[in-house]
């Protein structure tokens, strides 16, 4: 039979560790809500749109999937032309997220501009020509 004294120092680490568990779980809330916080304070509106863009591709893959696994994959190469679609997209919005974001200026140096304005700018010489002839000539500028 163990003496009173070891019986009494087992009980007080678990009363420790359930105080701890309380408070690791009222921290775990500070750290999202700082990261969130810092994303809304720190990121410019342009990487927000493309992120909001990125969630929207999630989303949509996601969707397809569950179509596609749960209720009827019947046209199965549409699905797998949709999906792979999606993915190419999402791959590309994620690369020009990475070029857009300013904390990355040193490693894409040579990033136009002219390809992150497309973004919410419909402005854009490309897009603004009124005739046939002012499309094609204002495309063969921008490429």
């Amino acid at each position: 039979m163990p003496p009173k004294g070891a019986k009494a120092s087992t009980s007080a680490p678990a009363k420790s560790r359930t105080s701890a568990s309380t408070s690791s779980s009222a921290s775990a809330q500070s750290p999202l809500s700082t990261l969130y916080s810092s994303y809304v304070d720190s990121t410019p509106k342009k990487l927000k749109v493309i992120d909001a863009f990125l969630v929207f591709l999630m989303l949509s893959g996601i969707i397809q999937f569950v179509y596609c696994a749960l209720i009827t994959n019947f046209p199965f190469n549409s699905f797998i032309a949709g999906f792979a679609s999606t993915v190419g997209q999402f791959v590309l919005a994620a690369s020009l997220r990475i070029q857009a974001n300013p904390e990355n200026g040193q490693t894409f140096p040579k990033v136009s501009p002219e390809r992150i304005e497309l973004i919410g700018n419909h402005n854009h010489p490309c897009l603004t020509s009124s005739s046939a002839e002012g499309i094609m000539s204002a495309d063969l500028r921008c490429v």
